[in-house]
Order: C-alpha cells, then structure tokens, then sequence
C-alpha cells in the first residue's frame, strides 16, 4: 500500500479479494495509489473509507452508512454482476456510480448452469456413489437421462441466459425463453421459442433454468404453487440468485417425489445454515455461488471492475458497465 498525497492522486479501496489482473491495471497509473482490505466485514470497512476516492466491492454491502464514511467517494465498482447488497438510490443521490463487470462472467455462470443440468440429468451425485461405496450392481436401479430432445426453459435472456440459450441449443434442446424484456425475433434467432406465461409453459418442459436478477417480482416465482406445476421427472438449476425459488417447497417437492432434482448455486442465505434441509437429500446438487468464479472469469471481472474506476477518474465513464446510468443523464 501506498499513501495517496496531492490533490490529484487518487485512492482505491480493495475490499477482499483482487486477482492480479486487477493490480497490475491499477499499478499502470502513477496517480492512483490502492490499499487491500483483507478483512471485507463492514466493520473493518468504514474506517478505510474516509479519504478512499473509489472502492472494489465482492460480497460487502454498501449501503448508506458506508456512503455516509466517504466523503470523497466518485465510483463503487463490484466484481460480478449482480448488486443486491448495494444501496444504489443512495449511490444516485450523490452522482456516484455503480460499475459491475459486464459479461466477463456470463461465459462461466451458463457454463455452470450447463454442467448443473448435465450433472442433475446424469445422476451425478448417485452415480459416484454407487462406484465408490460398492454400489455397481445398483447401477441399473435409477437410469439417468439425455438432455438432447428435452425441452427446457430459461429464464431471462440476458448476458448469462443469452449465452445459456446457445449451449441448450447447440445441445440438441428445444428450448424456450421467458423474458419481456427481449423480443421474439431477437429469440427465434437464437433458435429458441419466446413463451409469455410461466404457469402455461411450466407443465411442458424436462429443465428449468433461472437468470433473472432477483426482484420484487421475481422474489419466490418458483414457489409451492408453480413448482408443483412442473413434471415429476424435470429439474430445475438455479445459478441466479437466492430467494427466487422457495427453499421449503422445493425441499417438499424434491422430497415428494414431485421433482426429479435440482442444481444451486445460490441459496436464501450465504453462507448456508448447515441444518439447512436440502443438504440430506441426494438429487440437489451444491455449488458455494460460484458459477462466474473461474480463474478466467476472475481475472475478466477484475480487469473490467479496475478499468472501469480508472475511466471515472478521467473524466470518461464506461457507462455500458454502469447500473444508475441515469445520473449521466
């Protein structure tokens, strides 16, 4: 760490982890000096923010309080794409913005949510099991299944589910999209299906999956009600955010029989209470939100997040990275 001194120098607070690729953009300019924050609890955050002229966000909220600590705040930029635990109306109050990373994790989150309906699909879980613990003979007591020919649905048609879209098709699924937002030329050009009514389509297709951000609208959609709307032999991958899908009745459906598996990466609340319920069953499949944490995704997220503090700095904001675009306006 370096001491930012002069009136043009510039500070960036690092809070938790910063691939390499990240510094060695930082360390390309002799006006910005950086210190890491090892300790990334809000706690150990508020008393670095006093003369930090910019700060990296992973999992740290950043709300008001935290806004209230820097006075010379010009850019939060965060490490992914989603901004649940930032108080960006407060952030827009003060013409501050927010930056996220763009796509340089959607490549990795569609991979994820592909390997999660393979492995569901495959009976991953059960099938190592069975070769590990003396099982071979019970190999033909649950057969797996093919994801070619299925029908699945994705949920968003954005920078992951776009992506996601071309590796269900490029599979051999037909596949359906539900998304506002994007039109049907815009799908049937992708070789999908635009569909407009959940509980219509729900009852039709063998995977369902999510990446939608989490909203007031989409807080519990996969709840008691639809998911007993889907079939008892299809599977649902979650890699968007917790609370989309109600935990307690997607354990009532995985445990009844009504739902063949599921794959989450994210969960209501992270890191998970180990008395969680879906942790005794076999057909859910578990990864710790990291489905845009590869080495490549890392290094893309922290490049982008550095590159585009640097752009405030200068005057020249990377507003296609920005969430509160509107205080450009």
């Amino acid at each position: 760490m370096t001491t930012a001194t002069g009136k043009n120098r510039k500070k960036v607070l690092i809070v938790g982890r910063m691939p390499q690729a990240g510094i060695d953009v930082l360390k390309k300019r002799d006006d910005v000096d950086f210190e890491i924050l090892t300790d990334d609890s809000v706690g150990s955050l508020h008393p670095k923010l006093k003369d930090a002229h910019a700060v990296t966000l992973g999992a740290t909220p950043f709300r008001q309080a935290e806004l209230d600590a820097a006075p010379g705040m010009m850019v939060v930029a965060r490490l992914g794409v989603g901004f649940d635990a930032v108080e960006v109306p407060a952030l827009s109050k003060r013409k501050i913005p927010l930056m996220t990373t763009g796509t340089a994790n959607s490549v990795s989150v569609a991979e994820h949510a592909m390997y999660m309906m393979l492995a569901a699909s495959r009976l991953t879980k059960k099938s190592d099991r069975w070769v590990r613990e003396g099982g071979w003979k019970d190999r033909l007591s649950d057969l797996p299944s093919d994801v070619a020919g299925k029908k699945v649905l994705v949920i968003g048609m954005g920078r992951i589910g776009s992506r996601t879209v071309k590796r269900t098709v490029a599979f051999e699924m037909e596949t359906f999209v539900l998304d506002p937002n994007v039109s049907k030329a815009d799908i049937e050009k992708a070789g999908a299906t635009k569909v407009t009514d959940l509980k219509a389509i729900l009852p039709q297709v063998d995977y369902v999956s999510i990446h939608c951000p989490k909203s007031p609208e989409t807080v519990n959609l996969f709840n008691k009600e639809t998911l007993a709307l889907m079939k008892p032999t299809a599977f649902l991958v979650n890699t968007a955010r917790g609370g989309i899908v109600n935990e307690d009745a997607l354990y009532d459906a995985l445990k009844g029989g009504k739902l063949r598996g599921a794959g989450l990466d994210v969960l209501d609340r992270e890191p998970p209470d180990p008395s969680n319920k879906l942790f005794t069953l076999e057909n859910v499949i578990f990864s710790p939100h990291m489905a845009g944490v590869t080495e490549e995704a890392s290094n893309r997220m922290a490049a982008t997040a550095c590159e585009s503090i640097l752009s405030v700095f200068d005057g020249r904001p990377n507003v296609q990275f920005c969430v509160n675009k509107e205080i450009y306006g």
